[in-house]
């Protein structure tokens, strides 16, 4: 057998040359690989890669990309492969893949694999309806071979597969935040390629590339690199504008950058999209800055923006759309119309459709108009569970914070987020609307988890049936490590902040590799065969996959569920759960991290960030105290929910351990020791809602049973949170960089003075009121029925929602409870919502006929141009009541209904 198997691609005739999208090193390879002998009688199996010359979709220049890196990797694969054209060139070829145009598949993206045979030769037919589609069926044989220990047997396919996308936009988005952190990876080429690779294979379609985020507000800046963006990257003419004391070649050299990832994108069919979020050219009180902007003013500022725009939309050819911040962070106050109008201008003489993404915060419908007369496809963006990530659903209610209000200061800058619009600022608020004439493309920010692994099946699967919620277009996701070295607090040694550099990644994505591919192929298709992802780790863990593979779905849990039913602070500058900074339960026992939360500030008040599924801590013992059985999720059934995931991913990554076949290599000690840490997470939180309450209870009725529990739950909190803490401090940096201020940096191990504080000062309170019984007592029988176990009443009933609704006419709903379980019903009800966030829930009882619960949405409420969502409440007054549909075992379901207008 020979060291290196012959490819020759030949879907391109010798001597023709390669389209301009394909980058230099493809050049070299085609160049090399075609002077190769032909296929001829090899000793190793040959496989053929049929691309008709005359075939629609053969000759897009991404279909021919993806061809030679499925030939490629079967060459890895120590398989001899060709790319041909006809099957009379594929003579001698053990397996035959051929290419077919299939215009009667759904979508453009849609794709089969077909098991064939032709002339005899076993084959596999992959048909797609567009060049997306073909990519996707090539880089999907291509990944079959790749991970599998029989790569031929892997591309001879038992039966059909068809796919097909369920979200219109799949989006990664990826931020240049740091000069010192950045800067390598944005000129590394290799790095580009295999990055880019990775996200075709698992179809996403669109990568977004970030400008202009390291700082909410250009005030206190010192990190600038590229932050407003234009004289980083262009000398545009008639103007004399400078990053100052940027070198004229160094700003070429980020243009060519930036040429050469747009190339690579298009190369692969992947839409490029240029995020411009910083409009601003002084940055204030900032004498600390890297950088400063010279020979603009406010006269020719949005001029200047409009021609740089155009300058550089020319200068990459292959930018299909632009992302900006339109609201006071961009530098430019709200309600400046003119410039933004002056700016569009830019795009709309591009000479070809460019997407305009307005992140929707401060959003108005004059803003709105502004863009759509350019003509150009139009999207709105709305931050997806604040900017955060929760579970795989929509909030089914934003927090009270965020609903406008009478008595919102004014604010020359932020006149719109901060006022009449201050529901945009964390949901899609009104946007949904039946009749609208832009997109909605979800964004999910990221705030719960940057640094840990993240790798859940289910979640992922929710949020690729949520993510078209309505109509929406899909969604874009804040990668992991986004927002490292922000602010200017970039370090060197690399972006995943190991102190153990032998766990450092080639790339720092890498690390990543699995919950990118979760992400793209959950989104594309949430049903898809679970061995899309299996087979990577089989590859990769051997015996230790099964198990790894439930310990980190489990464990993965852990931060969205404590982000969703507990949310100090929406905004990722403050609360950041995976590291995080401790908000204390006893009131003033020290100065409280989060601004943007409740009164009086303490761990109790807290609201949820979905406070229509899920409760406080106070509110949950107000109820208990008044004897009302609230229908929310409470603080307590989220603990029982963490410790169950908990001890579950504790079991599964020890028998992960267990099953190791040789000492564990990198890949695995990074997964598994993430997953230890998130345990870790999970005990903490669930200890300390359990302690919260527990001491509310106290507070509110002085049983010193109840301090007694609160005591001892705050110090197994602690315990969980030092053992995770001593865990992460063996791997990690012990600053880990994500802003300026400690709440967005430093470690696990630097949060434990903070929870030693409030610890002492609960101690000094419950001691000071005299000494608490050991053992506590048994709380009263009204407590116990609260504070035990969590249960809620299990009915088997049925409810089919229905098709559609007329709007102003009223919606009848009906809600059947099996005959066993009627005896002990003693309620039903509904609750109901425009699909507006805006807007409050409604409650209405529902009437009771013939084993049936009836009630109706009026006419009233259903005139609108929006959407209806609801649930039912069904209660016997002894346990929490029953939600319906509620949320299932792993809670990957929307616990909602959700009806169109007809």
């Amino acid at each position: 057998m020979p060291d290196k198997p012959t490819i020759t691609p030949g879907s391109f005739a010798p001597g023709s040359r390669l389209p301009a999208s394909c980058s230099l090193l493809l050049r070299r390879e085609f160049l090399a690989l075609t002077t190769l002998p032909a296929l001829a009688a090899p000793a190793t199996p040959a496989i053929a890669i049929l691309l008709a010359p005359n075939d629609p979709i053969a000759s897009a220049a991404p279909v021919r990309w993806a061809a030679t890196h499925l030939a490629e990797t079967l060459h890895a694969k120590h398989l001899l492969t060709r790319i041909v054209h006809t099957p009379s060139d594929a003579t001698g070829a053990t397996h035959l893949i051929q290419l077919q145009h299939n215009p009667k598949l759904p979508t453009p993206e849609s794709f089969t694999l077909t098991p064939a045979h032709l002339n005899g030769t076993p084959a596999t037919t992959a048909s797609a309806a567009g060049p997306r589609g073909a990519v996707y069926a090539l880089l999907e044989l291509a990944d079959r071979a790749e991970f599998s220990p029989t790569p031929l047997h892997a591309l001879a396919l038992n039966s059909a597969i068809e796919e097909n996308p369920a979200n219109e936009i799949r989006s990664i988005n990826r931020a240049f935040c740091s000069e010192i952190e950045d800067k390598p990876w944005f000129y590394d080429e290799n790095f580009w390629r295999a990055y880019l690779t990775l996200l075709a294979t698992h179809r996403f379609n669109r990568f977004n590339f970030t400008l202009g985020l390291g700082y909410d507000f250009p005030k206190g800046v010192t990190g600038d690199y590229l932050h407003f963006p234009y004289p980083y990257l262009l000398d545009v003419p008639n103007y004399n504008v400078r990053a100052v004391p940027l070198a004229p070649a160094e700003r070429d050299h980020n243009l060519k950058a930036l040429q050469f990832i747009a190339r690579e994108t298009a190369a692969r069919g992947l839409h490029f999209q240029l995020g411009i979020w910083t409009h601003a050219y002084q940055w204030t009180d900032s004498p600390g800055a890297h950088h400063r902007i010279e020979g603009l003013t406010p006269e020719t500022h949005a001029a200047y923006c409009r021609d740089a725009l155009a300058l550089l939309l020319r200068s990459c050819p292959e930018i299909q759309g632009l992302t900006l911040r339109v609201h006071g962070e961009s530098g430019v106050p709200e309600g400046s119309y003119s410039f933004w109008q002056t700016v569009f201008e830019g795009i709309r003489h591009a000479g070809r459709p460019v997407e305009i993404d307005m992140h929707a915060k401060g959003v108005d419908q004059k803003m709105i108009d502004i863009a759509l007369a350019t003509g150009m496809p139009v999207k709105l963006s709305p931050k997806y569970w604040a900017e955060h990530m929760g579970l795989g659903y929509h909030q089914a209610a934003i927090r009270e914070l965020e609903m406008p209000r009478e008595d919102s200061p004014k604010d020359a800058i932020f006149a719109l987020s901060n006022g009449s619009r201050r529901f945009l600022r964390y949901g899609y608020g009104d946007l949904l609307t039946r009749d609208r004439k832009y997109g909605v493309l979800f964004r999910q920010w990221p705030g719960t988890q940057r640094v840990l692994l993240w790798g859940d099946p289910a979640t992922a699967a929710a949020f690729g049936r949520s993510s078209h919620f309505c109509g929406a277009n899909g969604m874009d996701i804040c990668e992991p490590l986004y927002f490292k070295g922000r602010e200017g607090s970039g370090l060197p040694g690399g972006r995943c902040a190991y102190s153990d550099t032998s766990l450092n990644p080639r790339y720092d994505f890498e690390k990543f590799t699995y919950s990118y591919r979760l992400w793209g192929r959950l989104l594309y298709n949430p049903d898809a065969d679970p061995d899309s992802w299996r087979r990577y780790l089989r590859a990769t863990f051997g015996p230790s996959a099964a198990p790894l593979e439930t310990a980190l779905s489990h464990a993965s849990r852990t931060l969205p569920l404590v982000t969703a039913a507990h949310l100090p602070s929406a905004s990722n500058h403050s609360f950041w759960p995976e590291i995080n900074t401790n908000m204390p339960i006893i009131a003033g026992s020290e100065p409280a991290p989060y601004s943007d939360t409740p009164k009086p500030v303490c761990f109790a008040t807290v609201s949820p960030l979905d406070p229509e599924m899920f409760s406080s801590v106070v509110e949950h013992v107000n109820s208990l105290i008044d004897g009302r059985w609230n229908h929310k999720y409470s603080p307590l059934e989220v603990a029982q929910w963490l410790d169950f995931g908990a001890t579950r991913a504790e079991s599964d990554l020890a028998a992960s351990r267990a099953a190791l076949p040789h000492a564990p290599t990198a890949e695995f000690r990074r997964a598994a020791e993430d997953i230890a840490i998130q345990i870790g997470l999970a005990r903490f939180f669930a200890a300390k809602m359990r302690s919260a309450a527990w001491f509310e209870l106290y507070r509110q009725s002085s049983d010193r049973g109840a301090a007694a529990r609160a005591l001892a739950q705050y110090r197994a909190a602690r315990e969980s949170w030092a053992t995770l803490a001593a865990s992460a401090q063996k791997i990690y940096r012990s600053d880990i960089t994500y802003g300026r201020t400690p709440e967005r940096r430093l470690d696990w191990f630097a949060r434990l003075a903070a929870i030693d504080i409030d610890l002492h000062a609960m101690e000094s309170a419950l001691t000071a009121a005299g000494p608490l019984p050991n053992p506590a007592p048994p709380p009263t029988t009204a407590i116990a029925k609260f504070l035990g176990q969590p249960r809620r009443s299990a009915f088997q009933a049925t409810h089919t929602p229905p098709p559609s609704f007329q709007p102003g006419s009223p919606l009848p709903l009906t809600l059947t409870v099996a005959a066993a379980g009627l005896p002990s019903v003693r309620y039903a009800r509904l609750h109901y919502r425009q699909v507006n966030q805006a807007e409050r829930w409604q409650t209405q009882d529902m009437k009771f006929t013939n084993a049936t619960y009836t009630a109706a949405i009026p006419a009233t409420y259903s005139k609108s141009p929006y959407a209806l969502q609801y649930y039912f409440e069904l209660g016997n007054g002894k346990e929490s009541p029953a939600l319906i549909p509620g949320f299932n075992a792993n809670l990957s379901n929307q616990p909602y209904y959700v009806v169109q207008q007809s």
